[in-house]
């Protein structure tokens, strides 16, 4: 797979300890559930994320499992409460065990 770059966006870049910062992103995925079938009649084997997860500063702060059900190139948005410095990485990972990675970074003060 070509190399995925995701959108990522957080609310505010600085925040002050306590305050709730939100995170939205979007990944493009082609999602394929393993039910639909090619042209000619072999079943299309599943390929989705299955699984989110967001550090900050190394300390997991969000994390979801996603099913079949979920959209191509699936969009996220939550919100954490900002407690230190530092990076602010989001992974997903696929069906084959291999991981998009994308990183913003927040300033708490």
């Amino acid at each position: 797979m070509a190399a995925v770059k995701p959108r990522i966006k957080l609310d505010k870049k600085e925040a002050k300890k306590g305050e709730l910062v939100e995170v939205k992103a979007l990944v493009q995925h082609v999602m394929e559930t393993g039910n639909r079938r090619d042209t000619s009649g072999a079943i299309v084997p599943r390929k989705i994320l299955n699984k989110f997860v967001c550090t900050v500063a190394g300390k997991q702060v969000f994390a979801a499992d996603f099913e079949t059900a979920i959209s191509a190139n699936p969009y996220i948005q939550f919100k954490f409460k900002a407690e230190a410095s530092g990076p602010v990485v989001l992974t997903w990972t696929d069906d084959d065990g291999s991981t998009i990675t994308g990183e913003e970074s927040i300033t708490v003060s």
